[in-house]
């Protein structure tokens, strides 16, 4: 079965579209937050509050005197939670 000159580039020219817009989906602004006249990524602020968070969590548990079996999975996987969490609360 032959396609059509016509037809191909039809199809040539409905797939370019969809191409494209698959790449052209996610164009939008960056949130950002600014800090004293300088632009930050809102996901590195979010970063700092996480680190702060982690921080009170250690604190906490260290007061309990609880001891984590493999702090070096807990805490920065404590601050990616805390990251996501706090970019969802107040940028999403």
């Amino acid at each position: 079965m032959m396609i059509s000159t016509r037809a191909r580039h039809s199809i040539v020219y409905r797939c370019s579209l969809l191409l494209a817009s698959c790449f052209l989906a996610s164009c939008a602004r960056a949130p950002s937050v600014d800090i004293l006249g300088s632009f930050f990524p809102a996901w590195l602020v979010c970063l700092a509050g996480a680190t702060l968070l982690t921080a009170l969590v250690q604190f906490v548990l260290s007061r309990l005197h609880m001891k984590l079996a493999f702090p070096v999975l807990v805490y920065p996987t404590l601050a990616v939670f805390f990251t996501l969490a706090l970019w969802l609360l107040f940028y999403h």
